[in-house]
């Protein structure tokens, strides 16, 4: 066998090795990405139509919010939040449209306290998906829901099925799972 023979073997191998390194610490990023978004990985494969552009989009979500100053809320805020919430809950049976207002608002009024900017809603759900991942689809939904009732086009249903999404993110951004927030909805026909 002559040393260039030995060369060329040597050369190949190292491409390969390097191939399949690359290839594995892609894999792993991938895998990350998709265990830490949950769903919202997906979503963002679909939308981009590129798994490569997704993830470095949701890498830069992810460094976003590093620079941001979120914060848990203090226990007598996260108290009176969920008094307010018990409030608004209460009142969907009288008033199904302005109580899901209001808890739009009030989730709105949790992520600043906590230290989410409040831009735009895309740029807010994009933020929103970096810490609670499991529920950012709950949100989309009651505040595409939201706006329908906004146009009056918004069945009783519809509402329920908006302060049902709200409590879950609500819930997840006060970290908290107790029994004082989870009040039934009636059905209200």
């Amino acid at each position: 066998m002559s040393a260039e023979y030995v060369v060329i073997l040597v050369l190949v191998a190292l491409l390969l090795g390097a191939a399949a390194a690359w290839f594995l610490l892609r894999r792993r990023r991938s895998e990350h990405l998709r265990r830490d978004f949950g769903p919202e990985y997906d979503r963002a494969v679909e939308e981009r139509g590129d798994r490569s552009e997704a993830e470095r989009e949701l890498e830069g979500r992810r460094e976003r919010v590093r620079q941001l100053h979120i914060h848990p809320l203090p226990p007598t805020e996260r108290e009176e939040f969920s008094a307010a919430w018990t409030q608004v809950q209460k009142r969907f049976v009288d008033s199904p449209a302005e109580a899901v207002g209001e808890a739009d608002r009030l989730v709105s009024e949790v992520m600043q306290r906590r230290g989410y900017p409040m831009a735009d809603f895309e740029q807010r759900a994009a933020d929103i998906s970096v810490d609670h991942p499991r529920v950012i689809d709950n949100y989309r939904a009651a505040h595409a829901l939201a706006d329908r009732s906004r146009n009056g086009r918004a069945t009783t249903e519809d509402l329920r099925q908006a302060m049902v999404h709200y409590r879950t993110l609500f819930d997840d951004l006060l970290e908290e799972r107790s029994a004082k927030t989870e009040v039934k909805i009636d059905r209200a026909s």
